[in-house]
């Protein structure tokens, strides 16, 4: 298989202590850490980096599978080393295969082919792309949109700097990025959904949806997440922003799953036809008049749900506000013993804060 490889070199006032900053923040993502006596090895997703120190001079080899796995060591190491620097931060010039990338390998322009309203606060926007065969993957569901500051002629696009971390060509106008789930992915007709929650509050991920216009360009970042594995029994639970990351996963869920999904709207005119077939039990609460964020009933239909016994391999996934999320967590970890594998609990959005 081909080796792609990029190097550096770089000058460090105490290269020993930042390296090791960086490897031990990387352990926090699933790194592999080898540390030698004259080098350190660090390992992620199909990639390495290798660091030797001579002096203040630290020489940093990084080897991936593909130019997209290179890109992202590439950029991990360079931004960390820029944050554990500190006020002195070095250049950082990478030299070998990726540097006559002009824009990330992630990034795709979107085109909107049609838009419609699903529920009264969720609207379907789909858009047309090139190679949507690489957004399939239910490993990854979501993607960074990047939405355009009002007022902007010429749309700002990211490209990469010799650093390998992204730049913009008027910084003051970059993009406002927000993270978004592809409800579907159509591979023969290149059209991809998704779904965007109408806030009353909008901020630009609901303007963006509001204004859109078939036509339109958007650019985004992606795809990543984490998304769904394979189980024997599950438990969905999120409210209205984590509705579409549930729906395509009960309808990519075999017939011999079992378990529970609940979702969180406002009222019944909120409720989506899914279809699935697996014997999940999906269950819809409604909060009324009651603000989005303000009750406990997730937390309270997570503890609500019996637990299958030993040998029977559970999977939990929740998307929530912070607040929800926290106790969710807090809850499958302490009660229920759950490992890290076993859940995947995320907090989408939090009151108060302009997240949508």
């Amino acid at each position: 298989m081909k080796q792609f490889a990029a190097y550096a070199s770089i000058e460090l006032a105490q290269p020993d202590l930042v390296v090791g900053k960086l490897c031990d923040h990387m352990l926090e993502h699933d790194a592999e850490v080898e540390r030698e006596v004259t080098a350190t090895l660090l390992r992620l997703r199909g990639a390495s980096a290798r660091f030797v120190s001579r002096g203040d001079e630290v020489r940093i080899d990084l080897s991936a599978q593909s130019l997209e796995a290179l890109y992202f060591i590439r950029m991990a190491v360079a931004s960390h080393i820029v944050e554990f620097a500190g006020d002195s931060a070095p250049t950082v010039v990478w030299h070998g295969d990726g540097t006559d990338m002009e824009y990330p390998p992630n990034f795709r322009k979107f085109e909107v082919r049609a838009i419609r309203n699903i529920t009264p606060h969720m609207r379907r926007i789909t858009f047309h792309c090139e190679d949507a065969a690489r957004y399939v993957s239910m490993d990854a569901l979501h993607v960074n949109l990047m939405i355009q500051r009002p007022g902007v002629v010429e749309p700002q696009w990211p490209r990469i700097g010799s650093n390998g971390l992204i730049c913009w060509e008027y910084p003051v106008l970059r993009p406002d990025m927000r993270k978004y789930t592809l409800r579907t992915v159509d591979t023969d007709t290149g059209l991809i959904d998704i779904d965007f929650v109408l806030h009353n509050d909008a901020g630009p991920g609901s303007t963006y949806a509001a204004r859109a216009r078939v036509g339109d360009t958007v650019g985004l970042i992606g795809p990543g997440g984490g998304g769904l594995i394979e189980a024997d029994w599950y438990l969905f639970a999120g409210d209205e922003t984590a509705l579409p990351a549930i729906a395509r996963m009960l309808e990519t869920l075999p017939t011999s799953a079992r378990g529970h999904a609940f979702i969180e709207v406002a009222d019944e005119s909120e409720i989506q036809p899914l279809n699935f077939n697996a014997s999940i039990e999906l269950h819809w609460l409604f909060r009324g008049a009651a603000s989005a964020g303000t009750t406990t009933l997730l937390p309270d239909a997570v503890r609500s749900v019996s637990f299958p016994g030993s040998g029977t391999h559970v999977y939990v996934w929740a998307g929530c506000e912070f607040d929800a999320f926290r106790s969710i967590r807090a809850y499958l970890r302490g009660e229920q013993k759950l490992g890290k594998s076993q859940h995947l609990v995320v907090s989408y959005w939090r009151k108060g804060v302009d997240e949508h």
